[in-house]
């Protein structure tokens, strides 16, 4: 379910949840709840998307948040690099869950997203198709300063602030690869993985790209947090 579809009942939630103090009724847990704090150590709720989204306004929130998380980073300092390009509130993931085949350097909004979804969707998934963990994943980069399509003139990329990665594959404990270009119209098995996980980035992350959109992302999940919400 993304965050847009979610907005009704999150509003149910929350009245539910003024319903519950009044009568003291077991409260609603906080991931469910729209205007609490994010925890990335608590499970994915119905209001997850909302508190990631909360994050690319508040630097200093966002940065909290991953304090308090297990998930270990190092910030980056701000700077400019090109006319639409640079890094701002970015950090370089140093130990997640889940190992890169590169260095993953992106920003705090994605940092925090990325980790639940190593956690949240890609490992429970690896398990119920597989029965073998994630212990890699597989991507084609994170910082681009170009715009949208790589063309000459366009909206910039989210790429061009750090704020999406292109993963490729996943490597599993027991040597096999899954990628997206073999996969997405692969084996059953490899086909409800990606799909999987596709869905499930679309309830954490703001863009979700797959190869059902084009031919251009035929070999890679596009994930951002940028202002524009789609899952495809």
């Amino acid at each position: 379910m993304t965050a847009h579809a979610a907005l009704p009942l999150i509003a149910v939630l929350v009245l539910l949840a003024a319903g519950a103090t009044v009568l003291k009724l077991h409260p609603i847990p906080p991931q469910h709840l729209p205007y609490k704090r994010l925890d990335l150590d608590r499970p994915v709720g119905l209001a997850t998307g909302f508190q990631l989204s909360a994050l690319r306004y508040d630097p200093s929130l966002c940065r909290g948040v991953l304090k308090l998380s297990t998930l270990q980073t190092r910030p980056i300092d701000s700077r400019r690099t090109g006319e639409f390009c640079g890094f701002l509130n970015a950090v370089e993931m140093q130990r997640s869950t889940i190992a890169y085949s590169a260095p993953v350097r992106v920003t705090c909004p994605m940092a925090a997203a990325l980790y639940l979804w190593e956690r949240e969707v890609v490992s429970p998934s690896a398990e119920r198709h597989f029965g073998s963990p994630v212990v890699r994943i597989d991507h084609l980069g994170t910082y681009a300063c170009r715009r949208i399509g790589s063309g000459p003139t366009g909206l910039p990329s989210q790429h061009a602030t750090a704020n999406a990665i292109d993963v490729a594959g996943f490597r599993l404990a027991d040597g096999r690869r899954i990628t997206l270009m073999g996969g997405w119209d692969g084996k059953p098995t490899e086909q409800a993985f990606l799909r999987d996980l596709r869905d499930g980035a679309c309830g954490l992350f703001k863009g979700v790209l797959s190869p059902d959109y084009n031919a251009a992302h035929r070999d890679h999940f596009h994930l951002d947090m940028g202002p524009f919400g789609v899952c495809r």
